[in-house]
């Protein structure tokens, strides 16, 4: 009797021990809930986490419950943006800035050193991805020009791949072997994803959004069934994002409007139970597919969605998020993101020159896009490297040629992206 009541207790908790997102234990230090950009697992425990703006990497050992900071801007004398990090084993990492440094390490991130036997120099890392045990994939960048790097030999010595006959930027990439992968950014038709079948020598356009100014940001091919490819379309001004997936290797694709424009995370743990998110937005669930998605009303401004197993992942954003059936108690952080420039318009409406200010907390990269009423993309007007922090800039445009009506400028920068409407007289 005494046994039979035990499995039933055991048998109860099961079932109400479900699995769900939660923040783990905040003992990371992110004043003002600056974007956490990239969380890397190698097993259930042993994890790092990348934040964006502050520049610094922490490592775990338990699965996120407890955290220790390893590197901070302060420890490499300047200002940096990290975006990506990645890991071949315990002891080789690496980490991608959008300063113009790449650093690694071999020691499991004790130490880091910037790496400086790639030519050219990358002007920044959007994306990195390991396959194997001694080889790395990095690409970049938001903004022109789009390459490749690629090491075979642990980081030791590297190729620079050129894709700019194929792309203007790119974001992400990802293998899953040594010779067949995928690359996604922007080219001048839309958000573009590619395929290599020899490791990356030579590249198709397997998809294309068909909007001049989206990103398809993230990706993921599933590893129990690799058929099937989802990808996360970020857009601009009025438009919405898209989910994307293709359930035949990259043949044919479904899409569908997401929440929100700066759609950036993807993340499913089998061909129907998925994730999604962005820069103003938390986790949106599907359990068919991406047919139909529900708010969770938990977590914000999410980058990545890193899979681990069916019940195990964790995701980048406000802070660094665990999907476990453990309960680790823990408040969400439910800040939304801020803009992440001030920009203030001299005058508005304009008739001449367009005039604004730019206030820039720390260097810094910028696009600044045309679009119209309808969302159109009509031009670049500048892409500049920031070197200025804590200082404004001022801005003049002439827009003599525009005609009257409505318009959008869409400002891109390392800590996302925002609109700002003028009317021209």
């Amino acid at each position: 009797m005494k046994l039979t009541k035990l499995l039933i207790i055991i048998f109860c908790i099961q079932l109400n021990a479900q699995t769900s997102w939660q923040p783990t234990p905040n003992s990371i230090n992110n004043t003002n809930n600056q974007r956490f950009d990239d969380v890397f697992f190698l097993n259930d425990n042993l994890g790092w986490a990348a934040n964006g703006f502050y520049a610094a990497v922490y490592k775990t050992t338990d699965g996120g419950l407890t955290w220790s900071e390893q590197l901070n801007q302060t420890d490499l004398g300047s200002s940096h943006y990290f975006r990506n990090i990645e890991f071949l084993d315990e002891n080789i990492g690496f980490l991608g800035t959008l300063n113009g440094l790449f650093y690694k390490t071999i020691d499991g991130g004790v130490t880091w050193t910037s790496v400086t036997t790639i030519a050219p120099n990358p002007a920044a890392i959007c994306g990195l991805d390991t396959v194997g045990t001694n080889t790395i994939y990095g690409c970049g960048a938001y903004f022109n020009p789009a390459f490749i790097i690629k090491s075979t030999d642990s980081g030791l010595t590297w190729q620079y791949i050129d894709m700019s006959v194929y792309a203007d930027a790119l974001v992400e990439i990802y293998f899953l072997n040594d010779t067949v992968g995928y690359v996604a950014g922007q080219n001048s038709n839309g958000g573009t994803l590619l395929k290599t079948e020899d490791g990356g020598n030579t590249w198709i356009e397997i998809y294309n959004s068909n909007t001049p100014g989206d990103y398809v940001w993230k990706i993921q091919v599933l590893e129990s069934n690799t058929d099937y490819i989802f990808g996360a379309v970020e857009s601009t001004t009025t438009a919405l994002g898209k989910f994307i997936k293709s359930t035949d290797a990259g043949n044919t694709w479904f899409a569908a409007d997401a929440p929100e424009t700066q759609l950036q995370a993807v993340g499913f743990v089998s061909e129907t139970h998925g994730w999604i998110g962005g820069h103003t937005t938390g986790f949106y669930e599907t359990t068919d597919g991406g047919l139909t998605w529900t708010n969770l009303n938990i977590g914000n401004n999410l980058n990545r969605i890193f899979i681990v197993s069916s019940t195990l992942a964790y995701a980048a954003g406000t802070t660094i998020y665990k999907y476990t059936d453990q309960t680790l108690g823990t408040t969400d952080l439910a800040v939304k993101a801020k803009s992440p420039l001030q920009i203030k318009l001299t005058k508005n409406p304009v008739n001449d020159f367009l005039k604004f200010t730019i206030h820039f907390k720390a260097n810094d990269n910028l696009l600044i896009e045309l679009y119209n009423t309808n969302g159109k993309y009509l031009k670049r007007l500048t892409r500049e490297h920031i070197t200025t922090s804590n200082d404004n800039k001022n801005y003049s445009f002439n827009v003599k040629d525009l005609a009257s009506g409505i318009y959008y400028l869409d400002f891109h920068n390392n800590s996302g992206r925002q609109t700002v409407k003028f009317i021209k007289q």
